[in-house]
């Protein structure tokens, strides 16, 4: 179990209490005690209790408990005479006042790596960072968007910056609710610094703290907290972007800034629909996705401008589409694309607006303009994934295949843990398929179908199976392809297989036919 509060973190599968400056050393008696009143912080316990409880019933000294106590305050900041977080009730025993948010959930494994999807991450040559989810201390989990919304404003700044190399968000947020040990981070990851924080909200005060460690060693290099008005979220946005980049590169810090800077909405309503929005948007599911469109609406009702809004519900519409959700595909393509093409008149800076109107020109076969738009999107941010996996996804049916397997691979070194890896392995293993390497595609198609079992994953295994000759195979893939067909599968075929050149989709199809597809 995890214990957020107050800046800190406690850690009961670890034994760790953690802070700002990293692990805060305790007795094995004192934490007992700390985390024995944190689990019954919604009551009074009795001296009793806690000798039950620690000691299990031994005789201990008044002052010998006393003792204990005070260390377990001073470990988190308080004291016997503010009384902040522990409290003492004459004659009655002490509560733990400060507020809580428990997390239970395992941080996700790394994914499986094979020699078909990418070698085991390797520093890059430039300097590289991971912006950890921060720790929502509002003690209200129905905040936790608003934390979520603050990394991804930074990891988006970061990105944007040519000479810094970015892990994406979809990577770093499979580390959410757990206190990792930050050189476990920085080898799975493969980067040289990592960026945590927290976030605590209430009524109109905002205070966020943030901490740049070096991953190799866990030495702190810059700590910062702010103590704003909540007006100044995107203030301290920018502040704590412009503090990450003056300590890794200096010279670069004021021409960089300004890179990583865009348009502010004119209210924190807009950017709080955006942002819950966001929230729904990546829980994944039909329900989320609709609840997303309508925070996502809201946004544009209450500032037309901000491209944010437009951006986010362009990514809603592709969510819906690729996820089979969709009940009208062709009008949800056709707001999909005006939505990101709206995104892009009001900010053509914007990389993920340019990056959604690559998508939605694909799936409405604008090959042409889906190239130059995802050309624009990487231009704009060298290090966001995305950028370049729709790059490579323009690239693959436009029969650019040797392009799109760099761009599938670089999309995936940027993303190593990425929960839409079985996606990147499906279009990877597609272009393998093209350039002849049948084998490789096969390979590549079960590492996809390991992470998610989808029809476009056991599609590419059927056609890479019947052109190896792998009949019996190849024909259980189409089994489990057909279990899978939504009921308008024939008018999702662009969708999915969108390709520019007829010649490339016959050649995919024979590969189908030999596996004993008849469709």
């Amino acid at each position: 179990m995890l214990f957020l509060f107050d800046d800190l973190s406690l850690d009961t599968d670890r034994r760790e209490l953690r802070g700002a400056g990293g692990l805060i050393s305790l007795e094995p008696q004192v934490f007992d005690l700390l985390t024995y009143l944190i689990c019954n912080r919604d009551r009074v316990v009795s001296k009793d209790d806690i000798l039950a409880a620690i000691w299990h019933g031994r005789i201990v000294s008044e002052s010998a408990l006393t003792t204990r106590i005070n260390a377990a305050r001073s470990a988190i900041g308080d004291s016997g005479e503010a009384q902040r977080l522990i409290k003492t009730l004459p004659r009655k025993g002490l509560r733990f006042v400060g507020a809580v948010s428990e997390r239970k959930e395992p941080m996700a494994a790394p994914l499986p790596l094979s020699s078909g999807q990418l070698t085991p991450p390797v520093l890059p040559v430039q300097p590289s960072i991971a912006v950890l989810p921060f720790a929502n201390l509002s003690g209200d989990p129905e905040q936790e968007y608003f934390a979520d919304g603050i990394v991804e404003e930074i990891i988006t700044a970061l990105s944007r910056m040519r000479w810094l190399f970015v892990i994406a968000r979809n990577s770093s947020f499979t580390y959410k609710g757990r206190a990792t040990d930050i050189r476990q981070i920085g080898h799975e990851l493969g980067v040289r610094y990592v960026l945590e924080g927290s976030v605590r909200k209430a009524a109109d005060q905002l205070r966020i703290t943030a901490q740049l460690i070096e991953a190799a060693t866990g030495a702190h290099l810059w700590a910062e907290r702010y103590d704003r008005k909540l007006a100044d979220t995107f203030l301290v946005q920018d502040e704590i972007t412009g503090s990450v980049v003056g300590a890794i590169e200096p010279e670069l810090r004021k021409v960089e800034r300004q890179r990583a800077i865009r348009k502010k909405p004119e209210t924190m309503d807009v950017w709080d629909q955006c942002a819950r929005g966001m929230w729904h948007f990546y829980q994944s599911t039909a329900e989320d996705n609709a609840a997303a469109e309508a925070f996502m609406r809201g946004a544009i009702d209450l500032d037309p401008t901000y491209a944010q809004g437009h951006v986010g519900l362009s990514a809603v519409f592709i969510q819906r589409i690729l996820s089979d959700w969709s009940e009208n595909i062709d009008a949800d393509r056709q707001a999909g694309y005006e939505a990101a093409r709206r995104a892009v008149e009001l900010d053509d800076k914007d990389p993920t607006a340019h990056f959604l109107q690559a998508s939605h020109s694909l799936l409405n076969l604008d090959h042409g303009y889906s190239l130059a738009s995802a050309q624009r999107a990487v231009d704009l941010a060298p290090n966001f994934a995305m950028c370049h996996f729709v790059l490579g996804w323009a690239r693959l049916f436009l029969g650019k295949f040797e392009q799109a397997i760099e761009s599938f691979q670089l999309a995936m070194r940027l993303s190593p843990y990425d929960p839409l890896t079985y996606v990147f392995c499906i279009h990877l293993a597609l272009a393998h398929y093209h350039q002849g390497h049948y084998a490789k595609a096969a390979e590549i198609a079960r590492t996809g179908i390991g992470l998610r079992p989808t029809r476009m994953a056991y599609r590419v295994l059927a056609a890479c199976c019947g052109q190896l000759g792998q009949v019996s195979e190849g024909q259980a893939a189409l089994a489990q392809m057909r279990r899978r067909m939504p009921k308008d599968a024939e008018k999702r075929w662009d969708v999915s297989y969108p390709y520019a050149d007829p010649a490339h989709r016959a050649a995919f199809i024979d590969g189908l036919r030999k596996a004993g597809w008849d469709g």
